[in-house]
């Protein structure tokens, strides 16, 4: 009797504390502590998450970062054994992508014996060394150069006939002599050319048979339509790698500024791009009267075993030999060409295809920019402007300011001055070079006027070309008034 009376005070004991137990489970206080530590484990779980996230992100980042890296280096590589395969044989190719050209005028070089043999080797020697690999091969390649034969002999009108006959004979290109003394003309005027017109009618092969003709490769550089800055044309220092990637256009100014050839790089289709932004420093460059004061930034300093035409503050000499030839399309694609840019540039107009001719046989000749700048100096002198036009020029000026509010300006003067007596020395006429000069830097800003205004002035604007210059003397620039009167 007593055992059981102690078992049910016992189990009255348990029940009364799991009671008591319960209460303290279920209280507010106890719920309370409950959402905290859930809250914490749900803050822990979370963090867990976006911790693992980060880290997976970094990951996949530097996995990323590697793959690009062995991409370049793997690209990196086949630049250089063609590069190192080319100063074996000096062929001569025509880039129409990135990475670097050898450069096709082998007379003009000395033995490949200096590019070191093959290109693995030529990489583990360059291993801890310059981070201008290609640069210093050309120093390399210098050491023992031999300024070669050109045929220094060539006249204006010589040159610009023998051209086009080895572009019609050789390479079934033809153009009209026009065409031809215009191009050569621009040569004279600045380094920056434009060549407008319909797709097929040979403003990138122009270029490519220029420098097959001086038997030197012209470069393409296609624009690609991302570029912004002078970086995407001639390369910038990659920290990563502790190496400058050199582009196509580096290289081959580094190696105009080593010899006299004359260099013709094309900018292919430069306007599916702003020009303004990604040619900015060149356009101001070539402003520069000074030819020793043109020279751009490429790093910021200048390290022990960089190039040597380095100078010591990172930047290189813009060669003077070396012409930019443009490509331009007028579509929706692409954009509109600035001002700023039409007014330090030729432009030139290939609108309409040659008919094909039978040329006699001509072989390339081997002309040096100090013998071409030469025959422009001499035409400038022989040829200048005569004074009757001169006074032409300048009533036709006074009519622009005063009728539509343009002027020629210092620097469109100073070209029709350059411009002029080269295009006369190469076979043209006085009146035909200030027609095409004046249509393409005058009447052109036209087009920015009141359409409406132009097209009511136009008929008294052709009649004072007319009674200035003589009925029908200047029909390009007529054209150019009656297409701005046409497009309204």
């Amino acid at each position: 009797m007593r055992s059981l009376t102690a078992a049910s005070a016992f189990a009255e004991n348990i029940l009364r504390l799991l009671d008591k137990l319960w209460d303290a489970l279920t209280s507010k206080t106890a719920l309370l502590i409950y959402i905290a530590f859930a809250l914490v484990f749900v803050v822990f779980l979370v963090a867990r998450i976006i911790f693992d996230e980060q880290r997976r992100a970094r990951e996949l980042k530097y996995r990323a970062e590697a793959d690009t890296l062995a991409e370049r280096e793997a690209a990196n590589k086949t630049i250089r054994d063609t590069i190192d395969k080319s100063m074996q044989t000096n062929p001569g190719i025509i880039v129409a992508g990135g990475g670097v050209a050898p450069s096709g005028n082998s007379a003009a070089k000395p033995s490949a014996k200096a590019s070191g043999g093959n290109s693995s080797s030529a990489e583990e020697e360059n291993e801890g060394g310059s981070r201008f690999y290609m640069l210093t091969e050309i120093d390399k390649e210098y050491e023992l150069y031999v300024r070669p034969e050109y045929d220094d002999g060539i006249g204006l009108r010589e040159l610009c006939e023998v051209f086009r006959n080895f572009a019609a004979g050789k390479l079934k290109l033809y153009y009209d002599i026009e065409d031809i003394r215009r191009f050569i003309g621009a040569l004279a005027v600045t380094k920056l050319i434009i060549l407008q017109g319909m797709s097929g009618t040979g403003k990138t092969s122009l270029a490519y048979a220029f420098g097959e003709f001086l038997n030197n490769k012209t470069v393409v550089v296609p624009i690609q339509p991302m570029w912004k800055e002078r970086t995407d044309l001639v390369g910038y220092y990659n920290e990563f790698t502790r190496r400058f990637n050199e582009t196509t256009l580096l290289y081959k100014m580094y190696e105009a500024n080593c010899n006299e050839e004359i260099y013709v790089t094309v900018l292919d289709e430069m306007n599916i791009a702003r020009v303004e932004y990604y040619f900015a420093e060149f356009l101001s460059l070539l402003e520069i009267p000074n030819p020793d004061g043109r020279n751009l930034d490429v790093v910021a300093d200048r390290w022990e075993d960089d190039p040597k035409l380095l100078q010591h503050n990172g930047k290189l000499r813009l060669p003077t030999n070396m012409w930019f030839v443009g490509t331009a399309n007028n579509d929706d694609s692409t954009f509109s060409i600035s001002d700023k840019v039409y007014d330090r540039a030729m432009v030139l107009n290939l609108d309409k295809k040659a008919v094909p001719f039978d040329a006699p046989n001509a072989k390339n000749v081997k002309l040096s920019s100090t013998h071409l700048e030469d025959l422009f100096a001499r035409a400038q002198r022989e040829f200048d402007i005569s004074d009757r036009n001169l006074r032409r020029i300048k009533k036709l000026d006074e009519y622009m300011v005063k009728t539509f509010h343009i002027t020629f300006g210092n620097r469109i003067m100073k070209q029709i001055r350059s411009y002029v007596p080269v295009l006369v020395a190469c076979g043209g006429t006085e009146l035909e070079a200030l027609d095409d000069i004046l249509s393409r830097k005058v009447f052109r800003k036209l087009e920015s006027k009141n359409p409406v205004y132009v097209k009511q002035a136009a008929d008294g604007l052709c009649s004072y070309l007319d009674e200035l210059f003589g009925e029908d003397k200047m029909p390009l620039c007529k054209e150019s008034v009656r297409l701005i009167e046409q497009n309204i």
